[in-house]
């Protein structure tokens, strides 16, 4: 009882829990996006927000121009110009689709088929890379040349009666229709669809399409429910990274092409450096990033993934 009753030891203040010390460059991150950041806002946010201050301006050259908030020049260059607008959606879809027809194999090739040649496949499709666009484009100007072989082998084919009733040549020229534009935005900008799809090919782990065949899934199915699937990514990507380009471009309309197949790139190349009409010339560059981004949003979207390489 005695021991029952004696009264409890005192108890030992417990020392004050410390603060954990202050990390030590927690900012540093930060820091390093600094510049990054201050490049967007130098060469792509303040460009763009003189750009739109420009399209709502009115007056002259001469007599200067001053902000007057004038929406209706967007109305106006949608009006005059639509044919343009449509026409390089067009163009710029058609090129996107050749190159992922003759991209996906290709890439196939490499990722599972290539072994020890795929180091030079590769530099290959990067090869177009080492010279200027310019000249690339130049190139199939000669390539295409009335008389050539490539028409004459095409005229042979019958492949220009196909092209004739499409109203993609006429009789047997090549140059300065819309089938010549296509082949050089496809040419210019199949590197573009290549590379992605590469990427992402090679990401499939081979002992999925094993696993495949040990459940007797034919070659076509296994492809069809595993390869192409996982490969939407590269898909997704490739496909923006070429039809964005193209949609924009004026080089391949301006030197494989004519007056009846000018894109909408040619259209504000002319009003920025010809006509000097810049509202008009800003106000279609808006017009066209605006429609580009809507689509890109809704192919997103609708592509089922979001996972791009």
């Amino acid at each position: 009882m005695a021991t029952l009753t004696e009264a409890p030891p005192p108890l030992t203040p417990t020392a004050p829990e410390k603060k954990p010390p202050r990390k030590r460059g927690r900012f540093t991150p930060y820091w390093l996006l600094l510049p990054g950041i201050l490049w967007l806002l130098v060469f792509f946010a303040l460009p763009m927000v003189y750009q739109a201050s420009t399209s709502v301006q009115t007056g002259s050259l001469e007599t200067g121009y001053k902000v007057t908030w004038h929406f209706a020049t967007y109305w106006d260059a949608l009006a005059n110009y639509w044919p343009q607008f449509l026409r390089s959606i067009l163009y710029a879809g058609a090129a996107t689709i050749l190159c992922l027809v003759l991209g996906y194999p290709l890439a196939y090739l490499i990722a599972f088929r290539a072994g020890r040649w795929r180091n030079l496949i590769m530099v290959l499709v990067i090869a177009p890379f080492f010279t200027s666009f310019l000249i690339r484009t130049l190139a199939w100007k000669t390539i295409l040349a009335d008389g050539g072989p490539v028409v004459g082998a095409l005229n042979s084919l019958h492949v220009l009666d196909v092209t004739n009733w499409l109203g993609w040549t006429t009789g047997d020229r090549v140059l300065a229709t819309p089938l010549a534009v296509v082949c050089g935005l496809t040419y210019n900008f199949l590197p573009f669809m290549i590379l992605p799809l590469y990427t992402s090919l090679e990401r499939i782990d081979g002992r999925l399409h094993e696993a495949a065949g040990d459940l007797y899934a034919k070659p076509v199915t296994t492809f069809r429910k595993v390869t192409f699937p996982l490969s939407m990514p590269g898909v997704v990507s490739g496909t923006l990274l070429t039809f964005i380009p193209a949609a924009g471009d004026y080089v391949n309309a301006e030197l494989l092409g004519s007056t009846d197949t000018r894109m909408i790139g040619n259209v504000i190349q002319t009003q920025f450096l010809r006509i000097l009409d810049y509202p008009t010339a800003a106000a279609l560059s808006f017009i066209l990033m605006a429609a580009i981004l809507l689509m890109v949003t809704f192919y997103i979207r609708k592509s089922g993934t979001e996972d791009l390489v």
